[in-house]
């Protein structure tokens, strides 16, 4: 009997548009293996459809689905990156709908950080049965032990329907890290598809593998801690320590972390060798900013000879000139820096201030010295943004020529700062989910107080195709990584996205 299904619900040909055939990840689904080691880990028999990795109309979906017999069905809604928990309620809606359809009698729970953001709107959805406000892991075990109809009240950290109302639950708990290795030991590896050998479903980043489409496969991505403890007004991360069940609750409200003991995580990382994965994204939010966990784990990985390709994130104020070497001999090829902004006033409003004594340039140059490669994180449309600033940004990271850049359009993410700062002052935000997706068809990313939403976009598309064509960035591709990385670069610079927002 398998009491518990989780679904990772596809959302990827409506987020990335033609992005999503060849140049975007397949991302392992890290909380759905994290959800069903810890169910698993309590006495309870778990199984994974990932529909991202194994795609499938949804009626097909939703057979495979009640083949498994399951008690409870929870579709796993926690991204990669922050914004993807709303993204991936593009594909969970239509799936659970037709789930419901086809078969009315299974439980359907909603789990993710867009859950946790708006739970009082998700539990309305006819097709939803719980919703979760946190990362899940004492409710979700709670929950199992009831038969899913009466003393719904007596699990914290949930909302549940009562007489077809939507009602919540006492407040919720998350795992402190003092029980993070009992409470939630590991992934389940195992339950994830395959075709050959472990991970061989999941596709790497196109830059992660230095723009060559060998060696994407097999991929993972792990934690080694939650949270954040930082509170950025454009990010939802620190959803995942949300306790109350309050709807104006913004991740700033939870900030902090939580950490897995470097033990255990050595451990993940042995079976992942052993397993002959090489590929793995570190996902944490902060993972160079506490020494005392991640020395360990980086002195273990060296002193065990595992030489992953990694790629991690910093703020550039988290960045340590005297540990970056560490960091190399360690595997991390790759440091993903939240740079956002060029304009100082723009960082301050978006709580990135502390930047004002943090040379950035230096910072820059101090990881490109130690060999890492940076993946620049960019954003145009904060609500001061104005041509001038966003210009700024933009000769910014024409300036840094990191070895890649991510440029994003602004976007007001449910549970972030920025989403209930636009809710009062009665802005327009999107109304469906596909809205939210950054490279989507769809995309309504926020207005500016001086711009449309649309002009952001169109700048932040303008600018994408300048930087990936400017021949300074190319020839720096091509001295790195070599002529045929070149090439590829040059033929995904040639999709363009098309957009509802500039007419298309």
């Amino acid at each position: 009997m398998v009491n518990v299904c989780f679904v990772v619900p596809s959302s990827a040909a409506k987020a990335y548009q033609d992005l999503a055939n060849t140049y975007s990840a397949i991302e392992m689904p890290t909380w759905a293996a994290l959800l069903a080691q810890a169910v698993r880990a309590k006495g309870h028999d778990p199984v994974i459809l990932d529909f991202d990795a194994v795609p499938m109309s949804d009626e097909l979906a939703a057979e495979e689905i009640a083949k498994t017999k399951p008690k409870l069905v929870v579709f796993v809604l926690y991204g990669q990156n922050p914004n993807s928990g709303t993204t991936m309620m593009i594909g969970a809606s239509t799936l659970a709908k037709q789930l419901r359809l086809s078969h009315p009698n299974l439980k359907i729970a909603f789990i993710g950080s867009h859950p946790s953001s708006l739970p009082h709107e998700v539990i309305q959805y006819s097709y939803v049965d719980f919703a979760f406000i946190n990362e899940g892991v004492y409710a979700l075990i709670d929950l199992l032990q009831t038969n899913l109809e009466d003393e719904l009240d007596k699990v914290p950290g949930i909302w549940y329907k009562k007489g077809g109302l939507p009602r919540p639950s006492a407040p919720g708990r998350i795992v402190k890290t003092a029980d993070m290795d009992t409470m939630m030991p590991g992934y389940a590896w195992d339950l994830l598809p395959k075709d050959n050998y472990l991970l061989d479903k999941y596709r790497a980043h196109f830059w992660h593998s230095n723009f060559s489409h060998d060696n994407r496969t097999p991929f993972a991505a792990v934690y080694t801690s939650l949270g954040c403890s930082f509170s950025c007004n454009f990010c939802m991360i620190n959803v995942v320590n949300r306790t109350s069940h309050d709807e104006d609750t913004v991740s700033s409200d939870s900030k902090g972390m939580r950490f897995w003991s470097p033990e255990l995580m050595l451990k993940q990382f042995e079976y992942l060798w052993e397993s002959g994965v090489r590929t793995i994204r570190i996902t944490d939010e902060m993972f160079f900013l506490n020494r005392k966990y991640y020395q360990p784990i980086l002195q273990g990985l060296i002193d065990r000879g595992m030489k992953f390709n990694f790629w991690a994130y910093a703020r550039i104020d988290s960045v340590r000139k005297d540990q970056l070497q560490l960091f190399k001999e360690a595997g991390v090829n790759w440091l993903c820096l939240g740079i956002e902004a060029g304009n100082q006033n723009v960082r301050l409003e978006i709580d990135k201030g502390k930047f004002e004594d943090v040379d950035i340039r230096q910072v820059v140059a101090d990881v490109k010295a130690a060999d890492i490669n940076i993946l620049g994180n960019y954003m145009f449309g904060f609500p001061d943004d104005t041509y001038e600033t966003m210009q700024e940004t933009f000769d910014l990271a024409k300036e840094l020529n990191c070895e890649h850049a991510n440029f994003y359009a602004a976007m007001a993410l449910p549970g972030s700062p920025l989403h209930l700062f636009a809710r009062k002052e009665g802005w327009d935000m999107p109304q469906k989910f596909e809205e939210y997706a950054f490279l989507s068809y769809d995309c309504k990313p926020l207005r500016t107080k001086t711009l449309t939403g649309a002009e952001v976009l169109k700048f932040r598309d303008d600018k994408w195709h300048e930087y990936f064509s400017n021949p300074t960035y190319l020839n720096l591709v091509e001295s790195k990584f070599g002529s045929q990385s070149r090439l590829n670069l040059e033929d995904m610079a040639k999709i363009k996205l098309k957009r509802k927002l500039l007419g298309d």
